[in-house]
């Protein structure tokens, strides 16, 4: 389960009905604008063509799935190709797309031998249809693309050569799969025959923070927001993790039973994200090993040298596909050029596995145990930053500057003694069009934080590097984020702005 319900208003679609489509009254918690805007392809004068991608897990079929209640003129799921041997995987693909058909009640010879063959079939169930507007869902299609599979030609067939010729202009065609890089590639960005054919696309997010409590509140599991918080760092804002919380249990009791008893529903699921999205893993889990060691961002150079993978046009494409599917992000650092790009894990769940899961020895009470420890304290610190730059509207809004244009970005220069440069890292700038700039410091805390003589001295050299570095003529604002709010005294009444994790809920 990857969401719950809400009253829902169907008078708003009141088309729903006349299309025979079942609508039981009822909402998602988030997802609202992505649910409306499916629903209203159903009101279309034309033909649509909908990308649907986004990171595994993050619920893309049951938004489909829900917001249409299960009710599709055809509907067809890609097999894994994990445990099918090479040669057979067209092969496999094309006999469970048959069996699709049989369901959508194709009573044709569904022994198809190309993907041609297949869509021919679809027509077929398309034409028999009573249906006002004929749903067609097509769930991991990247999964189908097998090599030499001749699967996309079939795809660009069937839609220009026969949907959009059709005068009844009566096909939605929902498209969607976890492979982002694959999806960009192929679909949305594709140099064929589907250039610009899409009618439109969804990029599914993750949960933000108040998304996700509003979900636990609505399955009545109490947590506050500081255990929220703590679960956001462990789980990020994937909707089916946080379906797998129970309801009666503490939030310890709760990971050590997803991830660190014997038997643990997650304790493989690290294993089969990067399965099922790339063909051999194995290097792309080098890379996110790498990326896992450092907590700042690093050079292509320094990847090549942990990883041990050579700097080629093929590392630049897995680099490209993590980054696509929200494994790791790439960035230029303020003031440099593009030969200064740098690669971060961003990832909670993957930065959470090679802390705590890899090699690990199941022991049901561990994360009970591990808690306060100095391990889970250094985790603790970066895995709030992390939850910190997926949350950049919540902290502007926090700011008073939702509606200023932005820049974010980060910043880090080597010590330079000639210049006076002490040498300085800053994991978050707010570069503002009003000639500000919020230099941020996110310190992850139990309690209030203390702004001790450290901090004061520290953040007073990164400004200074940063202003004999940059030469910036824009008025710097020391701006913390923490868990809680800070104990009032001399150092942090130099502090321009606080945000707490409680705006972040916003």
């Amino acid at each position: 389960m990857y969401g719950i319900y809400l009253d829902y208003n169907v008078t708003k679609f009141p088309k729903l009905m006349k299309n025979n489509i079942f609508w039981k009254g009822r909402d998602m918690i988030g997802r609202k604008e992505e649910k409306d805007y499916l629903l209203s392809l159903l009101e279309e004068d034309e033909s649509q063509f909908v990308a649907v991608f986004g990171r595994r897990r993050v619920g893309k079929t049951y938004l489909i799935r829900e917001t249409f209640s299960h009710s599709f003129t055809f509907q067809h799921t890609g097999l894994s190709n994990n445990d099918i041997e090479p040669r057979k995987r067209k092969e496999a693909q094309l006999n469970k797309f048959g069996e699709s058909l049989k369901e959508a009640g194709y009573t044709g010879d569904a022994n198809f031998q190309s993907w041609n063959e297949a869509f021919n079939a679809l027509k077929e169930v398309i034409k028999q249809s009573k249906e006002k507007k004929k749903v067609i869902f097509i769930d991991e299609l990247s999964w189908m693309d097998t090599k030499d599979s001749g699967l996309i030609s079939a795809l660009e067939s069937f839609w220009n050569g026969w949907v959009t010729a059709r005068p009844e202009k009566d096909v939605v065609l929902i498209i969607c799969a976890s492979a982002t890089y694959w999806m960009i590639e192929n679909i949305v960005n594709s140099k064929g025959g589907l250039h610009n054919r899409l009618t439109g696309q969804i990029y599914l997010k993750p949960f933000t923070l108040h998304e996700c409590e509003e979900y636990l509140l609505s399955r009545k599991i109490l947590l506050n927001r500081h255990q929220i918080l703590q679960c956001y760092m462990i789980m990020g804002g994937i909707p089916y993790y946080w379906s797998l919380l129970k309801k009666g249990k503490s939030l310890s009791q709760n990971i050590d039973d997803l991830f660190f008893k014997e038997g643990a529903v997650l304790s493989n699921e690290f294993e089969n994200i990067y399965a099922a999205l790339f063909n051999k893993p194995d290097q792309y889990l080098k890379i996110v090993e790498a990326l896992s060691s450092v907590n700042r961002g690093i050079t292509r150079d320094e990847i090549c040298k942990l990883t041990g993978i050579p700097s080629s046009g093929e590392l630049t494409r897995k680099l490209t596909e993590l980054e696509y599917c929200g494994f790791i992000r790439k960035y230029v650092p303020f003031g440099y050029k593009n030969n200064g790009i740098l690669y971060q894990l961003v990832d909670n769940y993957t930065l959470f596995y090679f802390q705590f899961l890899k090699n690990n020895v199941y022991n049901e009470g561990f994360w009970k145990e591990l808690s306060n420890t100095p391990r889970v304290r250094s985790w603790s610190g970066v895995a709030f930053e992390r939850v910190c730059l997926e949350h950049i509207p919540q902290i502007k809004a926090a700011l008073g500057i939702a509606g200023v244009y932005t820049e974010i970005n980060s910043w880090q220069c080597k010590r330079d003694d000639e210049k006076g440069i002490m040498g300085s890292q800053i994991d978050l700038l707010i570069v503002r069009k009003d000639q500000v700039i919020n230099v941020c410091e996110m310190k992850y805390s139990e309690s209030e934080y203390l702004v001790d003589a450290k901090f004061d001295r520290d953040q007073r050299r990164r400004i200074s590097d940063f202003i004999k570095k940059t030469g910036t003529k824009s008025a710097l604002h020391s701006t913390l984020i923490t868990t809680y709010s800070v104990v009032p005294n001399a150092y942090s009444e130099e502090i321009q702005s606080v945000i707490t994790a409680d705006e972040l809920f916003c």
